[in-house]
């Protein structure tokens, strides 16, 4: 985890933000966002949480709703609360027993992608 600058942001449950969040801090969700969150750090989405929105974050934990694309570097945990409604891009991706997924899903990271596809190219 990054979090160069130390700060940790926190939207609480019953708290509403209309708008993009990013940071390069770690980010803590109880409440709702009706945008997207960005952070070079961690996301982590409490199960009272709803996004509206995409998610991109080095690493994120996600236990609430969330109805839009989640893009993580590194470890995407889906908690068995969770309930996803859009496409997953992650490098690791840990699915709890009850969490509730619909979209695609791509893994690994980009240049492992591209050398698979270009051995394909050789045969």
């Amino acid at each position: 985890m990054d979090n160069t600058n130390g700060s940790n942001n926190i939207i609480g449950e019953g708290t509403s933000l209309k708008g993009n969040l990013k940071t390069s801090g770690n980010v803590r969700l109880e409440g709702d966002v009706m945008g997207d969150i960005s952070s070079s750090s961690k996301v982590a989405c409490g199960e009272t949480s709803f996004v509206d929105g995409n998610v991109t974050a080095e690493n994120a934990e996600l236990a609430g709703k969330v109805s839009g694309k989640v893009t993580v570097k590194e470890l995407l945990i889906l908690k068995s609360t969770a309930k996803i409604h859009g496409d997953i891009s992650t490098n690791n991706l840990i699915i709890e027993s009850g969490a509730n997924f619909n979209g695609a899903c791509s893994m690994g990271k980009e240049e492992e992608v591209q050398d698979i596809a270009d051995v394909g190219d050789e045969e």
